[in-house]
């Protein structure tokens, strides 16, 4: 088996470390003897195409750099609406996830969205910068990360990724995190994340698997001792 993923405007979207997402996701396939396949979508590229891709992965950038690539992923709308409900894994950090919803306000434009997710964001008073902490109902460790944002994203009835333990999360008072919708994954937590995050990181890879071949019984397990100490190691330091 051989798992396809794509990371859309890597010379754009990699604020705070976020190709590290792509390098954990492929050594955890990798270890368990699992063929990963990374290809790139940069500004220069054409032939748009996610027939065979398992796993599309969108980072952050700054406002500047959001707007170029949400022109340019406008394009490809349609394509990345019918993979996502057709159940493709798609991770989102922070600019990424701002650009799936319906629009992200800033104090003299807006940027228009692809209206994948039923969110919008709008530029804060404030930048919401620190450490987070998150609860996650479908994991039992706690998700941990660095968030730095200026927008408020606001995400009706979606189902969040966690309950923030400690830190801002989306709006800075609804007390939640990120989305989880279908096979998306979407937040603000940079770090990269998915180093700090194996449970996490091992629900996406899975959840791609399984897209793929639905007889799939679960990844092999990985001695995630060091990861764990780190984590717990963050969860200890920040919560109340």
């Amino acid at each position: 088996m051989k798992i396809k993923i794509l990371h859309l405007y890597p010379d754009l979207l990699n604020l705070y470390g976020d190709k590290g997402n792509i390098e954990c996701m492929r050594k955890r396939l990798m270890w368990r003897g699992i063929d990963a396949e990374v290809v790139t979508y940069t500004c220069d590229d054409t032939g748009f195409d996610l027939s065979d891709v398992d796993i599309v992965f969108i980072g952050g950038g700054s406002d500047r750099e959001q707007k170029i690539v949400c022109h340019r992923l406008l394009e490809h709308k349609d394509a990345l609406k019918a993979y996502v409900e057709d159940n493709g894994a798609l991770v989102a950090v922070c600019g990424g996830y701002q650009l799936l919803g319906k629009y992200y306000k800033l104090e003299d434009e807006t940027i228009e969205g692809l209206d994948i997710l039923d969110i919008y964001t709008e530029q804060g008073k404030k930048r919401l910068i620190g450490n987070i902490v998150l609860e996650a109902g479908f994991m039992d460790e706690k998700i941990v990360g660095f968030e730095n944002h200026g927008g408020r994203t606001y995400i009706g009835n979606h189902t969040p990724l966690g309950k923030v333990v400690y830190g801002y999360g989306n709006d800075e008072k609804a007390g939640v995190e990120g989305v989880v919708y279908k096979n998306v994954v979407a937040t603000y937590l940079h770090g990269p994340l998915l180093p700090k995050n194996p449970g996490l990181c091992d629900y996406i890879l899975t959840n791609a698997i399984k897209r793929r071949n639905p007889d799939f019984d679960g990844l092999a397990p990985l001695d995630d001792s060091l990861e764990q100490t780190a984590n717990q190691y963050i969860v200890n330091r920040f919560k109340k």
